[in-house]
């Protein structure tokens, strides 16, 4: 394990492949975004031509507040836009509901059922936003919160911006302080068109119908974050089947609940330190794998049974990109003092460190907070987080753009995503560099909104979707 003092980067979590969610009986989620990478979990929306054009006066269909403060990406079923957030309330802890545990204490129960304690419907917080968690320079393990929070799953209308419902899933006060840039819901909610879930980590996790009323929660633990930088990982959902990532300080597993009822299907243990990654679920010859990244080593479990299929070392540290499937390949970056690119074949068996079964490897850049995008076989990412556009193929790894600087950009949380031969980088104060596909960069549009912008955006039809440290845009022609 590579010890290197982390900052957190929430990147904003993540989810599963296009197959962990086309399958679903109900609601076709394959032209919506289920999930905070999209319907392939890409970042791509090859049937979308959104707007490549935009300001605060320009190409809004609307903007509204958004109470409380997150990072994760809304997720578009149909009609309804969803958004996770958590809302710091004016009600303290006394000493009691505050008292220190250890961890022993908190050391995670197997599935152990949460008591149904949210309100289905209602339950508004206070409008005070708390800290963020991830940034070069930042900081972690401050003072830990005395306040509760309200952790909510708001849905909105598409059409219009209205709110539809807000289901307050728990109140707690967060035992760890967080990263100053980390916030307490940094987890992007996902669909699997009947339902939705709702990872808020050490606070539980939660089923929804599409109504808002809760059906079943989950208690996992308490994670001990290193340097208590806080969490960030989403679950992943495919045919029946919630995976949830645990990686911490602690010990780290990996679980597998039933969609329907919560009840735990597997765990696997995980030698691990605190991760940022969400898993990819893909279908391979007829067998579905679950495709994590860790510092230590990228795995692949059976979704089945929780087998581990194949291990790959050779990843940097502090791992928050999330894995993305090219042809018969998965891809993993990680890019914290040091790079990583590996392009590992699903066909893979054992342990495949150093062998060569590996594609691809390259070392020369990588993000740290963002995932890459994957459009029409090509890579784009930044190196770090910083505003350097780095693209390659897929198929190859072969060097298609080398280290740029992106003109306006210069600190990027945000994952790119990509649409109608344009591909779309959003930097931390709210810029959106519009550039063309292709073997060079070439930037057609420099957008700015009002608000700072960590959280990835999301495509649906004609339309792009922002959320900002405050509000929520719907992004159009007009």
């Amino acid at each position: 394990m590579r010890h290197t003092i982390l900052f957190f980067g929430l990147a904003l979590l993540a989810c599963s492949s296009q197959f962990a969610v086309s399958s679903a009986v109900g609601n076709d989620v394959s032209r919506d975004w289920p999930q905070w990478r999209g319907p392939d979990a890409s970042g791509s929306a090859l049937e979308s031509n959104p707007p490549t054009t935009w300001s605060e006066s320009e190409n809004i269909l609307w903007k509204i507040d958004v109470p409380g403060i997150g990072s994760s990406t809304p997720i578009i079923l149909g009609d309804r836009v969803y958004v996770s957030t958590a809302v710091k309330t004016e009600r303290v802890a006394e000493n009691q509901d505050a008292k220190e545990q250890t961890p022993q204490e908190t050391a995670p129960p197997r599935g152990e059922r949460r008591a149904e304690r949210g309100r289905p419907e209602g339950g508004r917080g206070g409008p005070e936003r708390g800290g963020r968690g991830r940034g070069r320079g930042g900081r972690g393990g401050g003072a830990k919160p005395t306040n509760f929070y309200d952790f909510l799953v708001i849905a909105y209308d598409r059409a219009n911006g209205e709110e539809v419902w807000r289901t307050s899933v728990t109140q707690e006060v967060p035992h760890e302080a967080g990263h100053n840039t980390n916030t307490f819901a940094s987890s992007s909610p996902v669909t699997d068109g009947e339902k939705l879930y709702m990872s808020f980590g050490s606070r539980g996790v939660f089923c929804l119908d599409l109504n808002g009323k809760q059906l079943w929660s989950v208690d996992l633990g308490q994670m001990q974050t290193r340097a208590q930088f806080g969490e960030g990982s989403s679950p992943a959902v495919h045919q029946g089947t919630l995976v949830v990532p645990w990686d911490h300080e602690g010990e780290s597993f990996i679980v597998a609940l039933d969609a329907a009822t919560g009840e735990e299907k597997w765990r696997q243990s995980r030698d691990e330190q605190t991760t940022w990654s969400t898993p990819l679920i893909t279908e391979y010859e007829g067998r579905t794998q679950v495709i994590t990244n860790g510092s230590k080593r990228v795995r692949s479990y059976d979704l089945a049974t929780g087998e581990l299929i194949w291990e790959c070392g050779g990843q940097a540290g502090n791992p928050i990109p999330s894995p993305v499937r090219f042809e018969d390949n998965v891809i993993v970056m990680t890019g914290y003092r040091g790079y990583a690119i590996y392009s590992i074949p699903l066909i893979a068996k054992g342990d495949v460190t150093d062998s060569d079964v590996i594609t691809w490897v390259e070392e020369d850049a990588a993000p740290y907070v963002p995932s890459p995008v994957l459009y029409k076989g090509q890579l784009y990412f930044v190196k770090s987080n910083n505003g350097v556009l780095v693209s390659r193929q897929a198929k190859s790894g072969e060097l298609v753009i080398d280290q740029t600087r992106l003109p306006d950009i210069s600190s990027v949380y945000a994952s790119p995503v990509a649409a109608a031969d344009h591909v779309y980088f959003t930097g931390r104060d709210g810029t959106t560099l519009v550039l063309r596909h292709g073997d060079e960069l070439e930037a057609i549009a420099t957008n700015k909104l009002d608000d700072e912008i960590d959280a990835s955006a999301a495509i649906v039809g004609d339309q792009i979707f922002l959320r900002s440290k405050s509000h929520l845009y719907c992004i159009g022609n007009k």
